[in-house]
Formats: structure tokens, sequence, C-alpha cells
């Protein structure tokens, strides 16, 4: 799975590890997975296996195994770097196949890399593997112009606008807020306001 991009150590070290110039501290992890988690409860998901499509350094992988003891984490990545190093699976949101339904999918920050007939065939894949939660984000013009901190964010890639992620991801997901999207084949209730669509 070749990509255009080098996602080598160097890249993890600018924007992951380097305290001058990382995009997120690691305070931050901790508590999104603190809503993710609350989120999941309040929506009456039960995780028993967790999909990280993208994982990187995994960070997501011991607070949410700390909230949720019985699940089976796995990780996929793309980075041949970080395979070696931390022993993911070696693949990418494009191609990877499992007989496997998810209860959580976690896809942050991947598909900006992707051309859009990729990114397309991506959220095709994501639909596939889901069966509860997606955790879904990825940079979107609106972020790139007014939210994020340009020095510390790797434009790189595709910058697409928010509404050509929802449209994609509406005939499988339903749009939970705080990029939580409930797969509709779930049968989770959720009550009007709680949608944000």
């Amino acid at each position: 799975m070749p990509s255009r991009f080098d996602f080598d150590a160097a890249y993890y070290e600018r924007f992951y590890l380097d305290p001058r110039t990382r995009v997120a501290e690691p305070a931050d992890i901790e508590i999104q997975a603190r809503l993710l988690c609350s989120y999941l409860d309040y929506l009456k998901i039960h995780v028993r296996w967790i999909l990280d499509l993208g994982c990187g350094l995994g960070r997501l992988r011991d607070p949410l195994l700390a909230r949720f003891p019985r699940a089976r984490y796995t990780g996929v990545e793309v980075s041949e770097h970080l395979c070696a190093e931390l022993g993911w699976v070696h693949d990418s949101v494009v191609t990877f196949r499992s007989r496997r339904r998810f209860d959580l999918v976690i896809c942050q920050d991947v598909l900006q890399y992707l051309d859009d007939p990729e990114a397309e065939l991506a959220l095709q894949n994501l639909a596939r593997l889901c069966r509860g939660a997606l955790w879904f984000g990825a940079l979107t013009r609106e972020d790139w112009e007014e939210n994020c901190d340009q020095a510390r964010t790797d434009g790189n890639g595709y910058v697409r606008e928010g509404s050509w992620y929802r449209r994609r991801l509406a005939p499988a997901f339903v749009c939970a807020g705080a990029g939580v999207f409930v797969a509709r084949r779930a049968g989770v209730v959720m009550f009007e306001l709680d949608r944000a669509e």
C-alpha cells in the first residue's frame, strides 16, 4: 500500500512528539477518550471490538481499554516505520478487510491524505466495518482557514469542505456530534436534538 506521503520518524517527531511543534497535547487525547467513552455509554453502544484505522502512535488505545477493559483493540497503520516500531497491522483505511464488524471504529486525521476516489473507497470501507459507532475527523477547508494553528498542522494533502464528508457518511451513519457517527445498522435510538443533522 504505497503512500504519496512519507509517514516516517521525522513526521511523527514533528507533529506528535516535539512539544514545540506537535499539533496536540497528550492530555488532549485523555479528554477526547473520556468524552468518546461517555458518549458511547449514553448511546448504549457496548464496546467489545475497537478498530483504529490510521492509529499512528496508538495514543487512544490505553485510555479506551482502561474504560472498556474487556474490549479488543486493533491498530491499523500505513506507516511502515510505526508498524515496525509498535507492531500495528500494516494496511490502509482503503484496503483493510475483516470478517468482523467493530463496535467502535476510529478514523481521525487520515482521509485528508487520500485523493477523492481513495477517500470515497475509504468511507465505504468504514461503513462496511462499523456496526456501532464511528469516531471520525479530517482536516476541512474551514478548519485549515479558520480553526487550526497552521504552523503545527500538516496542510499537505486534500483539504475538502466538511459537507463533502457529511454527504458520503449520511447513507450509513447518523451524525451524533463531537465527531461521533452512529451506524444506521446499529439500531440506536437517538433523540432528534441529539442528532447533529
